[in-house]
C-alpha cells in the first residue's frame, strides 16, 4: 500500500483544513462533495506521479497512477460541465506543482521552498471551495488563505527543528522569531485568534527542545490544526 498511500502525515492536514475554511467563508453546497472527492483523487495521484519521477520507475508507481487516474476524470468532468470557471482556478496551481516536480527530480524534496510551494498550493483551494459555495466576503476567504499560509509554513519550520533541523540552533530560533512574527501579525490581521497564534508560538519555542518523536509531532499536529479550525469557526466569524 505503500505506492498507494502518501506516508507525508502533515499533508493530510493541508489538504483538509483550507478546504474546511473554504466552506467556512461561504456556504456549505452539494458540489462541495464532489469537490473534495476531486482534490483527493488529485493529490492521491500527484503523489505516485512524484515519486515515478523521484525514482525514475514508473512502472513500479503504474498501477496507482491508472487507478487514481481512471476514478479521477468522471468527478474532473462533472465539475468543469457543472462550473466551468473552475478550470481558471487551476492555472496557478501550474507553476507551483512544476516547482514540487523540479525537486522531486532532483531528489531534494525536503527543502523548504518545496515545501512553501506545495502549501501555497494545498491552500489555494480555498478559493474555488469559497466560489461553488456562492462566498460574497473576499476580504474573509483571503485573511483565512493568509491564515492558512502562515500557520503551514510555520508548522514546516517547526517539524524541521524536531526531525532534520534538530540540532541546528539557529534553524530552531529562525522557528521560534518566524512564530512571533506571525503572532504580531495576528495581532492585527486576525486579533480574535491570537491566543491559538500564542499556543502556536509556545509549540514552537517549547516541544523540540523536549526530545519529542517524529510520531507524536505528526499526532500533536492533527491537534493543532483542529484547534485552529475550531477557533475559527467559534472567534473569528
Amino acid at each position: 500500500m505503500k505506492n498507494y498511500i502518501p506516508n507525508q502525515h502533515g499533508a493530510w492536514a493541508m489538504l483538509i483544513l483550507p478546504f474546511l475554511f473554504g466552506v467556512a467563508a461561504s456556504q456549505g453546497q452539494f458540489i462541495h462533495i464532489p469537490l473534495f472527492i476531486c482534490w483527493l483523487l488529485i493529490y492521491l495521484f500527484s503523489f505516485p506521479l512524484l515519486q515515478g519521477v523521484k525514482t525514475r520507475k514508473f512502472k513500479r508507481y503504474e498501477k496507482p497512477l491508472k487507478l487514481y487516474g481512471i476514478l479521477l476524470l468522471p468527478f474532473v468532468a462533472y465539475l468543469v460541465i457543472a462550473v466551468p470557471a473552475l478550470l481558471r482556478f487551476v492555472l496557478p496551481l501550474i507553476p507551483l506543482f512544476a516547482v514540487n516536480l523540479y525537486y522531486a527530480k532532483t531528489k531534494n524534496e525536503r527543502a523548504l521552498i518545496n515545501d512553501i510551494s506545495a502549501i501555497l498550493a494545498f491552500c489555494l483551494i480555498i478559493y474555488p471551495v469559497f466560489y461553488v459555495g456562492h462566498g460574497e466576503n473576499w476580504r474573509t476567504v483571503n485573511e483565512l488563505f493568509l491564515l492558512a499560509v502562515l500557520y503551514f509554513v510555520g508548522t514546516a519550520l517547526y517539524v524541521k527543528t524536531v526531525i532534520r533541523e534538530r540540532k541546528n540552533i539557529r534553524f530552531y530560533y529562525g522557528s521560534v522569531l518566524y512564530h512571533l512574527l506571525v503572532a504580531g501579525i495576528g495581532l492585527f490581521v486576525f486579533p480574535s485568534l491570537l491566543v491559538p497564534l500564542l499556543l502556536l508560538l509556545l509549540r514552537a519555542a517549547i516541544l523540540p527542545r523536549t526530545g519529542i518523536t517524529a510520531k507524536r509531532t505528526g499526532i500533536l499536529e492533527i491537534g493543532f490544526s483542529a484547534m485552529l479550525y475550531v477557533s475559527v469557526l467559534v472567534f473569528y466569524f
